[in-house]
């Protein structure tokens, strides 16, 4: 009888000293308050990233406001385009690196020519390129859609009711969507349908960030949201609710709403429905 109560007790006190151990839980996104794990930031140095937990393909591309199609074929990636923590994501094809080393030592032999020549020449020859390049930057700043692409690829519809407080801008550090105001906790509605390709808020500036595929052409975009009711992977339909809105990563209590195409920002007025 005393040893059965010898083992009972050291069973008990194995059991109790297992309780004791402190297991700590894998953090957990909690979508219904807009709370995600991942506390970083997407920050991209020389044309390059290195992946985190919680990152997908398509947050990477849109941070750099490239094509994810484009990212995946530099990186060698096959849809549905899985990456892995510690995994580096380059942003620029080596072989066009290799190109504009060639066209810098260009430039450095023809500047050479040209302090040769008198100051007049050398007035026009620089003011030249000059204006080259400000007619360039002026048109990747207004990407140009045919217009059988905007009617027939995708059904649009206002992502919210509000007063819009910012416009698209085409310059080069305009604002590169639409800031519709409302109170806090107003529904985010999907524009059109799609798969949600992102969920969180570890883009600078887009605080409760939510990216919609909608084809391989568009994406939409709906950022400082207080709640994000849809998770990664999920099929959402037009007029679906997506978010609610809030101030996360912003000044104002309002949705920033982008349309990107093939990864570049475009104006959503040229979209959305007037009425």
């Amino acid at each position: 009888m005393i040893k059965i109560n010898i083992q009972i007790l050291f069973l008990v006190i194995l059991f109790l000293s297992a309780c004791s151990t402190n297991h700590k839980p894998a953090p957990v996104t909690n979508l219904s308050s807009g709370k995600t794990s991942s506390k970083h930031k997407i920050h991209i140095k020389n044309n390059q990233y290195k992946v985190r937990k919680g990152d997908t393909l398509f947050s990477i591309a849109f941070s750099a406001n490239k094509d994810v199609r484009a990212v995946a074929k530099i990186n060698n990636i096959t849809p549905p385009y899985l990456i892995y923590p510690g995994q580096k994501i380059y942003l620029e094809n080596s072989k066009n690196k290799n190109k504009k080393v060639k066209k810098h030592a260009v430039k450095v032999v023809n500047s050479k020519i040209n302090i040769q020549k008198s100051n007049k020449q050398q007035k026009k020859e620089l003011d030249k390129p000059k204006q080259r390049e400000y007619v360039q930057k002026e048109q990747k700043s207004s990407v140009k859609v045919p217009k059988q692409m905007i009617s027939k690829k995708v059904q649009w519809r206002k992502p919210v009711i509000g007063k819009v407080i910012k416009r698209f801008s085409v310059k080069e550090n305009g604002y590169k969507g639409l800031l519709i105001a409302n109170k806090h906790g107003t529904p985010v509605r999907a524009a059109a349908a799609g798969t949600v390709v992102y969920a969180g808020s570890a883009l600078r500036g887009y605080g409760n960030l939510i990216i919609l595929k909608h084809n391989d052409d568009y994406l939409s975009a709906y950022a400082h949201n207080s709640k994000l009711w849809v998770k990664e992977q999920q099929t959402v339909k037009v007029g679906q609710r997506i978010a609610d809105i809030g101030n996360t990563d912003a000044t104002e209590t309002a949705l920033r709403f982008e349309i990107r195409y093939r990864g570049q920002a475009v104006n959503p007025l040229r979209f959305l429905p007037k009425d």
